[in-house]
């Protein structure tokens, strides 16, 4: 967090903080809101009341980086509805960030708790620095029950996964990449999501309730199997390997990102799997089941992280190339 200074009480959000979001916290800013900028992808902010050190957090969904009134305020609604239908399925030990109030005047404003935590990708490096197995493989023991405990809570038997959404997603993400992906590799990837779409696997299970944006920065730890998550504006209805694949591509990436070795993340890849797999009546036959479609999933989340601009050019490269030996092995 970077402190930014005091919110000036001539601001409109002061009053809104003040009265209508504090109080549910027990806080009443009588000694004023210190205001902390973040390094979110949104124009997220932390306020914290002077006297007590309690936070909230504000995301504007309209800013300078979205400057369309109708798209920032369907982005509010989609993610006012996605935190509180997810939160309806999770229990005690798992935990979503409670809504405490939305502004739309306010620049399309939602106030969300401020939770407290250690988020998987310090848990992960943690454990790899510390050559700590054992760390990591606890918390991702606890986040396979989450997930497992989301999905079949949330799960309608009736609906099958609508998996040419998935494909539609597939290649939104490879358009992302002209800059990095040469077009004969582009091609190659399109055709292997083509053999996937025509592939009945793919199509079996039913759709559940995901998080949608299942990244190591999205999952706070608390003692034990305590998990908190939050920014749940891409929660949506699809396979539940969506997250679980996206979990496994962010463990290689991590792994493969910081000790060079792209084999290391294999044994806790597989851990998280059988884990998330002993939630269900027969483990073996839903571990075979999720490994089926599980190759599609990290190769189109390791083409994910590598549109980002901030990784080496090699490395992009790199992870290019594991996608499509991912892809490859369906």
């Amino acid at each position: 967090m970077q402190y930014l200074g005091r919110l000036p009480e001539s601001d409109p959000l002061y009053n809104y903080l003040k009265y209508d979001i504090f109080p549910q916290i027990n806080c009443d800013c009588q000694d004023g809101i210190r205001v902390f900028g973040t390094n979110g992808s949104n124009a997220v902010y932390i306020y914290e009341d002077r006297a007590s050190c309690s936070k909230v957090v504000g995301k504007f969904f309209y800013s300078e980086r979205q400057r369309d009134w109708d798209t920032a305020l369907r982005r509010l609604d989609r993610e006012y509805r996605n935190t509180n239908e997810l939160r309806s399925y999770l229990d005690g030990v798992h935990y979503a960030a409670r809504v405490l109030g939305r502004n739309d005047s306010l620049n399309c404003l939602l106030v969300v708790e401020y939770c407290y935590g250690v988020p998987l990708d310090d848990i992960i490096l943690s454990s790899i620095n510390n050559h700590d197995p054992a760390l990591l493989y606890h918390k991702l023991t606890a986040l396979a029950w989450f997930l497992a405990n989301l999905h079949n809570r949330s799960a309608r038997m009736e609906e099958r996964v609508r998996f040419n959404a998935v494909c539609h997603y597939f290649n939104l993400v490879v358009n992302g990449l002209q800059s990095v992906i040469n077009p004969a590799d582009a091609e190659y990837v399109r055709s292997l999501c083509e053999t996937y779409r025509n592939d009945p696997v793919m199509w079996e299970d039913c759709e559940v309730l995901v998080h949608g944006d299942a990244t190591p920065s999205n999952f706070f730890f608390g003692d034990d199997m305590h998990v908190i998550t939050f920014d749940l504006e891409r929660v949506q209805r699809t396979d539940r390997v969506f997250d679980v694949g996206r979990l496994a591509a962010e463990l290689q990436h991590f792994f493969m990102r910081t000790t060079g070795n792209k084999y290391a993340a294999e044994p806790y890849i597989g851990h998280f799997l059988w884990e998330y797999s002993c939630h269900f009546p027969d483990r073996e036959q839903t571990f075979a089941a999720i490994s089926r479609r599980i190759p599609f999933y990290m190769g189109a989340n390791l083409l994910r992280i590598a549109r980002n601009g901030y990784l080496d050019y090699n490395y992009r490269q790199q992870l290019i190339a594991e996608a499509k030996e991912c892809l490859r092995r369906k």
